[in-house]
């Protein structure tokens, strides 16, 4: 049977042996903390329509390929594990000012020329569809096609459906990817990749994320994910059984993932801006994590060597990528490559990765 080590634990490492091992392979995974880290922080937003911006064709292209795999990957959890990852339908970009509602304008004629569906709402439309939303949102960008997970379901299911699916899971850290004596490896350490591959330009990028819990009495959590900018900066509330996640600041800080007081200050400021009634929530865990960025917002998927395959770089869209990561590593290790992967080859930085080998 062919061997395979997939080097990282998080959402991307967890699906990648998984569906490995179900279609044959003798798969061990690799990882010091297995779902842990940015997989375990995340917000959980599937939203690459409504983050999308003129010129960033391929990214969008790349998230919406992903997106659509998205029912298909989520009822093969449910039927693996019994569990539902989905905590929301759709996604409501708000716009606090008039700036705001001209960049929604911006973003809705540019995804709807590239045949993806948004509707701006008026503030009366807003009103009705969360009605406790600050009175001060004046109009609202409405992306249906865009749900929400929990991404403490999803890994703790993943890993699940891995080990019924025959994985090996260790907890053991890796010096060195070609001295694993595997026939194939995947390395899926997230923001740690380029340690283990120097030549890969994968970053660490900080965010903090705060998780607020509903108290009685206590105005309802929106049912959709609610986007906003606030001050220049980007904030999002994502609905949870038991309250709403908060997310989320982004820092380049290497690999420091303290909590801030700034930080903490900030989300709940710019939260409570959007919809006033968190204040009155409580505040149940602040943490933060290291993203793997990239240079252009996409990640890096593709052969590193004849045995080795990246799956790294997935930025702040590591949920939202998993389906097409997966089905694009499946492939590579088949001998194929997947079309709708074509632009995160890591080939893409030659210049920069000159030394992958």
């Amino acid at each position: 049977m062919r061997t395979l080590a997939v080097v990282g634990g998080g959402a991307i490492g967890l699906a990648v042996a998984w569906r490995a091992a179900e279609t044959g392979w003798s798969v061990t995974l690799l990882d010091p903390a297995v779902a842990s880290g940015a997989s375990w922080v995340a917000g959980g937003m599937l939203a690459p329509l409504s983050e999308g911006w003129p010129g960033e064709d391929r990214v969008l292209e790349f998230g919406a390929a992903s997106l659509a795999r998205w029912p298909d990957f989520a009822a093969r959890v449910t039927a693996a594990t019994g569990v539902s990852v989905f905590v929301a339908d759709e996604t409501m970009t708000v716009a606090l000012d008039a700036a705001d509602a001209a960049d929604l304008r911006t973003v809705a004629d540019w995804v709807g020329g590239r045949g993806h569906e948004l509707h701006l709402l008026d503030r009366a439309a807003v009103r009705e569809k969360e009605p406790n939303l600050a009175r001060t949102v004046r109009a609202a960008l409405l992306a249906s096609a865009e749900p929400a997970i929990d991404n403490r379901k999803l890994v703790a299911a993943l890993r699940q459906a891995a080990e019924a699916a025959g994985v090996v899971v260790r907890a053991e850290s890796v010096d060195s990817l070609t001295e694993l004596p595997h026939d194939q490896i995947v390395l899926a350490a997230g923001a740690a990749s380029a340690t283990l591959w120097p030549e890969l330009p994968v970053r660490p990028v900080k965010g903090e994320i705060l998780r607020l819990r509903h108290r009685p009495g206590v105005a309802p959590a929106p049912r959709r994910v609610i986007r906003a900018r606030v001050h220049g900066r980007a904030v999002y509330l994502v609905p949870r059984a038991d309250g709403i996640v908060v997310g989320a600041t982004q820092y380049e800080a290497g690999f420091d993932t303290a909590v801030t007081v700034a930080g903490v200050r900030d989300l709940i400021a710019d939260a409570e801006a959007v919809f006033p009634g968190i204040g009155e929530y409580e505040l149940a865990e602040a943490s933060a994590g290291s993203r793997p960025g990239s240079p252009d917002n996409l990640p890096l998927i593709g052969r590193l060597t004849d045995r080795i395959v990246a799956a790294t770089g997935h930025g702040r869209n590591g949920m939202l990528t998993v389906p097409l990561t997966v089905d694009a590593v499946l492939g590579l290790l088949g001998g194929a490559v997947l079309s709708e992967a074509e632009a995160a080859d890591p080939q893409r930085f030659s210049t920069t990765v000159g030394g992958i080998r």
